[in-house]
Order: C-alpha cells, then structure tokens, then sequence
C-alpha cells in the first residue's frame, strides 16, 4: 500500500527524499491491540487528502514520497533492532523518515537512528502518557517505556500534552520539560513559544494520537479526556517549523475502527502537514 495515488516519478526511493516506514506492531499493548492495523489504513486514507495544501500553498508530494515495506518482527528487542537498522539506512541515504505505528515502542530505533545522525537534536514529545516507566510488564521495549528509552541517549526531550504519569515517572521527569495539558489550555498560545525555546536547532516529533482530545480521537488504544485540539497541534508544529529544522518523525497509536474512518484521515492529513510544514 502506497501513500497516496502518486504518479510512479514521485514515489520511487532513488528520487524521493520522504520515505515512509510502515511497523505493524503491537505486541505490547496494555489494553486494546489493533494499533498493528494502523499503518494500512492511514496510508488507505492518505489516498483521498488533497495534494494542495493550503496554509503552504505547496505541493510537497513533488519532492517525492516512497512508502518502504512494512517491517515486522516477533519480539519487541527483534522489532527495536530491525526498526533501528532500517531507519539508519534510510536516514543515511538522506532521506526524510516518517515512521507509522503500531504502537509508540515501534519510536525506539528511528529515534535512536536519528540522535545518530544529527549532533544537535531535541525530541518534541506530544502524547497523553508521560512514556518514562523504566520497565513495564517485564519489558523494557514496552510502549510505556519509550521515553525513558530515549532518555538514556538524550536529555533534550520536550513533553506536552501529557496528562496521565504514574509517581516514579512524576519523579523522574525534568519538569521544565513538561508541558501538561490543563497548563496548556491554562496558557493561551503562550506554551508554543515556551516549547520552542526548549528545543534545540534540529527536531525530531514523536506523535502519540491520544495526545489529541477524545472527540476528535476516539480511536486510541489507550484514551484519555482532556487532550489538545486540532489547531492546538497543528499551530505548534507550524511554528516549530519556522523556527527550528524538522528531520523526521512518527506517528503511533491510531487504532483504527471500521465503522469510523474519520480519525484514519485525521493521520493521514496531520502527516501531510507536518511534511508540507517541513519542507516549505
């Protein structure tokens, strides 16, 4: 499955410099599977947004965008590895990556790749969940623990929306890195440039979808109330685009629901701004 319906001269890698990685997996999903189906349908659905994007007044398809197989793997150290070595690869061919979830453990290696690649780079962290257990049902590679993971490679991470944490991560995240999300609603527009300040010149975006509001996100794996809006994150990410240099990022955690595909097109059209943001 491609994203999009691209003509065949903007979705060939040689010529591409967006590559998209597909990871089915959710092997550790503490309450509802399906994240595994999410990369299917969101790249189903990037098939009906519009090429143009409006805000830009871009087409950023042109600059060429090629969808990877699907990486699968059994296990979540099998999976962290794989995910690592394509993402170097591809990152090393210098191409942009965006990698699609599954769920938020399929982050680990293309973060890792990235840190690798780019001396100075921050990681914007947009989720629900503070992700900074340091284990979590006997796995370190548990999608809980992502952040932490990351942690241990860099402590140039930017958290916001996140409004569920259990104590010890309470404890164990830099609060002047924390951007809660009743601050956030508290604060006006003032938090975008609060975030911004924190993050050095290069960024890469991790994008847990229960980050967003239930209403417009009902197909999470794990929802919680109280999340941020649509021009919320979108405003952000647009500014953070101008002042500061997108290398990559992922998208986790859709789990996709038949009977409602509007939170499918959400993904895919947040995708496509990001890039248009990205590359304007």
């Amino acid at each position: 499955m491609s994203y999009f319906n691209l003509p065949k001269e903007y979705a060939q890698y040689a010529t591409s410099k967006i590559v998209i990685l597909p990871i089915p997996f959710d092997k550790t999903a503490t309450w509802q599977k399906g994240t595994a189906f999410a990369p299917r349908a969101i790249l189903e659905a990037s098939h009906h947004v519009e090429l143009y994007d409006i805000e830009t007044e871009t087409e950023v398809y042109k600059q060429g965008i090629f969808s990877a197989k699907p990486l699968k793997a059994s296990t979540s150290a099998k999976m962290v590895e794989g995910s690592y070595n394509q993402a170097k690869k591809i990152i090393d061919d210098n191409k942009f990556l965006v990698t699609l979830g599954g769920e938020h453990s399929v982050s680990i290696g293309p973060i890792k790749a990235h840190l690798e690649k780019y001396n100075n780079l921050s990681i914007l962290h947009f989720d629900a969940h503070a992700d900074f257990r340091d284990i979590y049902n006997d796995n370190k590679y548990n999608h809980a623990c992502v952040m932490a993971r990351t942690r241990e490679l860099t402590e140039n991470i930017v958290s916001v929306g996140i409004r569920s944490m259990e104590l010890a991560e309470v404890r164990a995240i830099d609060p002047d890195r924390l951007f809660l999300a009743d601050k956030v609603f508290a604060s006006g527009d003032k938090w975008m440039d609060e975030v911004i300040a924190k993050l050095t010149d290069q960024v890469y975006i991790s994008f847990d979808v229960d980050v967003l509001e239930i209403g417009l996100m009902p197909s999470a794996g794990t929802p919680e109330p109280g999340g941020l809006n649509w021009y919320q994150i979108i405003n952000c990410i647009k500014k953070v685009a101008k002042q500061r240099k997108i290398v990559g990022f992922d998208l986790v955690e859709l789990m996709p629901n038949r009977y409602n595909k509007a939170p499918d097109f959400l993904c895919a059209k947040l995708m496509y701004k990001i890039l248009s943001f990205a590359f304007r």
